[in-house]
């Protein structure tokens, strides 16, 4: 049988729920389905619910082979055994789905795009306009609370945070010219090679950084030399990761402001003020944000409670500082970010954030 499951969380965290479906393999009918609000919680946690959720369904059914389909990257890594499991409140939950997927005689996980887990998605939002729409949720007690830390800061957020230090690449001919530069391949200037010497100078001073602090880039040429710069002052080792890419802007790539406007005057007018318009060729913002919210994700788990420097571009940090300030898609007109600059963010294991820094470029 196929088990199709999702979660979310409006403000993660905030009112949380899941959605599952059990379906019959060959012909794709719908033989259980499972949806339930969950008040307060995360995405994780929700997503992890809803795997829980679909495969007691699927032991309810009588079945003896279960094939998952999830649109969460995190779950079906860790849930396969790829990924290590690490973030405190997720050890439980993934303890629980090993243990119901040991009753079966083979399980497989699958990632699938988000748009082919409608099905479960619609279950999920349904629990979360419920629970809306009814008497306020109380919240869902963190796994493990009993044993709380006290909070460390005033926010009220609990445990030691991923702190998160965001550094935009270096000057390149492209932002000389002020020309949407997104998958092109363009190096670094003289100066954009100078500023990035600068930012590692003052990034090896950090607290908490050392050799043994995680680097993460964009495997572009222009944050992979600016990443190099800062790992040769604190002598760490640079790692790529593709979700840390600038937008794909498409045919508008190379152009300028201008070029863009007068070339798809209606479509570039719309892309401005609707982060759900895909650039002609390219993607969306809000397609940028997904994908940058699941690495914040591994970025969580792989190192929690650790320091980790993630070099990336304009559109990456601006979603990330959006996920730490908690805020909507307007954020990402009205942030300025420079060259070189770098910002700060912490997320706490309770799924609070705290923004520490924006856009500093005090070292150039």
């Amino acid at each position: 049988m196929r088990v199709e499951a999702d979660g979310g969380s409006r403000g993660n965290p905030g009112p949380a729920g899941f959605g599952a479906v059990v379906r019959d393999a060959a012909t794709g009918e719908v033989l259980a389905e499972r949806a339930e609000a969950i008040g307060v919680a995360t995405n994780n946690v929700a997503e992890y619910r809803g795997l829980i959720a679909a495969l007691a369904a699927a032991a309810e059914v009588g079945a003896d082979v279960v094939e998952v389909a999830m649109d969460s990257k995190l779950v079906v890594e860790q849930m396969s055994g790829r990924w290590q499991v690490k973030h405190p409140s997720m050890k439980p939950l993934a303890r629980e789905a090993g243990e119901l997927a040991a009753r079966f005689e083979h399980v497989t996980y699958t990632w699938i795009p988000r748009e082919r887990n409608q099905y479960a998605d619609r279950l999920a939002n349904q629990a979360m306009d419920e629970q809306a729409g009814g008497a306020k949720a109380e919240p869902a007690r963190p796994v493990g609370s009993e044993n709380r830390t006290p909070p460390t800061s005033w926010s009220g957020a609990t445990g030691a945070p991923t702190k998160i230090l965001l550094l935009r690449h270096g000057q390149t001919p492209m932002s000389v010219d002020r020309r949407y530069s997104g998958r092109g391949d363009v190096d670094l200037t003289e100066l954009g090679a100078s500023q990035a010497a600068a930012a590692g100078r003052r990034i090896a001073k950090l607290d908490g950084v050392d050799a043994d602090t995680p680097i993460l880039a964009s495997p572009l040429a222009r944050t992979a030399a600016t990443a190099a710069a800062v790992a040769a002052e604190t002598g760490g080792r640079v790692r790529t990761h593709s979700g840390l890419l600038e937008t794909d802007f498409g045919r508008w790539e190379g152009l300028t402001f201008t070029e863009a406007a007068e070339r798809d005057q209606d479509l570039h007018r719309r892309w401005l003020s609707d982060t759900s318009v895909t650039a002609p060729g390219g993607e969306s913002f809000d397609a940028v944000h997904r994908r940058v919210t699941e690495v914040r994700d591994e970025l969580v788990e792989e190192f929690a409670g650790r320091t980790v420097l993630v070099v990336s571009h304009v559109t990456p940090i601006k979603s990330l500082l959006r996920l730490g300030l908690d805020v909507g898609p307007s954020l990402l007109f009205r942030l300025h970010l420079d060259l070189a600059s770098l910002s700060i963010v912490e997320f706490y294991p309770d799924g609070n954030a705290s923004v520490r820094l924006v856009n500093d470029i005090s070292h150039l």
